[in-house]
């Protein structure tokens, strides 16, 4: 099993209230409900055991309207559950059972069908779950939005609230406080109706938020492609023995891979059915998820939110900054940037203009443009030793496709990385950088702190070997560290082994 950990746009610009609220809801009415349906839920099963048990065994008996919708339903779904109940071989189940096959008169069978089904009807009339689950042979119409907060246990709603978090938290961020609540309501009726779509008549109840954290999944995608999410393998209970220790198996994954294997995964189990599991809702509401982020993104709408947020969070008393706001809310783009541009040349250090300026860029889909501009406020950010901002910056810009930012700021996000412990990163930032720069000065140094970090704080000796020698063969002139260069060689090797000393190329 895979556990996302976290993912690289954890910090948002504001506090995410609405997910916040979201999981103090659904976990205020777990604890609320879960007594109850714990309760009911034997009580359904023992009747609809005892109804398929009679029905099966008996097939002469007159069945009541609800029984035989029942049996219809759960022929057609369950014919290898129904076949074995045909069976007069089969074990016996309970006492009910063990009577039932003692008991030949008809009348008396007859009777006893009549009580189940008045049993069952009364279970439909004053059951929880039917009122207020998502039944998909007879959804009542508060249920497309009641479903989404029941859960049947507590490691469902945990899972249903994590998922909710990673992904939910971002989107708030992104889209704000009103698209993203209405966004999390529509998806999880859109996936609870998928479900009913691909399992229709069915009476068994379907609940939990898994429908509408599908969706936010599938958005998430199409907002933030590129972001490496950092997954713990769970193989069994050592395994997460190990990883509640800190230990384990762990690995980051960009998500434009790793969501669409979980959804192909869940198309898979979809179709092999019968694990009690809504798959299909998982697949509705991921599907929905993702068309209505990229209808959000092109159709302004989220520039338009994004925006909004910039002007609550960021506070500007000055003219040309007002002025470009509200040329650009009314769509003067072309004069907003012109306002800014004449501005920013005599506040050059103006992070409210900068980050005013990459919005309207963005919206005018002036991705070059757009991307200096992010550039310029991850410098101001840097300057300004506000290390989360230009760290989300980064981010940022490598979202927008960018991929060769300046050497020296590079560098400092590379060592921004490395205060965030997030080595692995590092590593790989420092040997993109010097990939992309292999003539500068600041190759060097990427490459000494990317065979550093390898050898004492990764334990991978024979890329820190690696690193260190393409330092030593790079052409840039580098006499005053070659001491540094030549004992990093020496202790990779002495640590990779003495006699271990490959061919190494820059």
């Amino acid at each position: 099993m895979f556990l996302p950990l976290r993912h690289e746009n954890n910090e948002g610009r504001r506090w995410p209230i609405i997910s916040i609220a979201l999981v103090v809801l659904n976990l205020g009415i777990f604890l609320a409900t879960h007594g109850q349906i714990d309760a009911e839920n034997p009580q359904r099963i023992q009747v609809r055991a005892h109804i398929i048990m009679l029905a099966a065994a008996h097939p002469e008996l007159t069945e009541p309207a609800n029984v035989e919708e029942f049996i219809t339903q759960f022929k057609s779904k369950s014919p290898e559950i129904w076949e074995q109940a045909k069976n007069p071989n089969r074990d016996v189940e309970d006492a009910w059972d063990a009577k039932m096959r003692l008991m030949e008169d008809p009348v008396k069978l007859q009777a006893e069908m009549e009580a189940l089904g008045e049993q069952w009807a009364d279970l439909e009339k004053n059951s929880f779950l039917d009122k207020y689950a998502f039944v998909p042979a007879h959804p009542t119409a508060i249920s497309y939005l009641t479903a989404n907060f029941l859960h049947a246990g507590w490691l469902h709603l945990i899972g249903n609230m994590w998922f909710l978090w990673l992904a939910g938290a971002i989107l708030e961020d992104t889209w704000g406080r009103i698209i993203y609540p209405i966004f999390y309501l529509i998806a999880g009726a859109v996936a609870l109706q998928f479900h009913a779509w691909l399992n229709p008549g069915s009476l068994v109840p379907t609940l939990g938020a898994s429908g509408a954290v599908a969706a936010l999944m599938g958005a998430f995608l199409v907002r933030f492609p590129n972001t490496k999410i950092e997954v713990a393998v769970i193989l069994g209970l050592r395994s997460l023995t190990n990883f509640a220790l800190g230990k384990g198996i762990r690995f980051k994954a960009a998500s434009y891979w790793l969501l669409p294997l979980w959804l192909f995964s869940e198309i898979f189990f979809g179709f092999g059915g019968g694990s009690g599991v809504a798959h299909w809702a998982h697949v509705g509401g991921f599907v929905f998820g993702a068309l209505a982020a990229l209808g959000l993104k092109y159709s302004g709408i989220e520039q338009k939110a994004d925006s909004a947020i910039e002007a609550k969070v960021t506070w500007t008393a000055d003219a040309p900054i007002v002025q470009a706001t509200d040329s650009m809310e009314h769509g003067k783009l072309d004069e907003a940037a012109a306002t800014l541009q004449t501005y920013l040349a005599t506040k050059p250090d103006s992070v409210e203009g900068y980050t005013l300026l990459s919005q309207i860029y963005w919206r005018k889909n002036n991705i070059l443009a757009h991307l200096e501009a992010m550039v310029k406020l991850c410098q101001l950010h840097l300057k300004a030793q506000d290390s989360e901002a230009a760290w989300q910056d980064f981010q940022e810009y490598l979202n927008a496709g960018g991929e060769r930012m300046p050497a020296a700021t590079w560098l400092d996000i590379c060592r921004l990385a490395e205060t965030r412990e997030d080595f692995d990163r590092a590593v790989t930032e420092y040997a993109n950088l010097a990939a992309a720069y292999p003539t500068e000065r600041q190759s060097i140094l990427a490459l000494l702190s990317a065979g550093r970090l390898c050898l004492k704080q990764l334990n991978r000796p024979a890329d820190a070997l690696r690193y260190y020698q393409a330092a030593h063969d790079s052409k840039v002139s580098h006499l005053d560290w070659d001491s540094n260069i030549q004992n990093g060689i020496e202790a990779a090797r002495k640590s990779a082994g003495a006699s271990y000393a490959p061919a190494l190329k820059p």
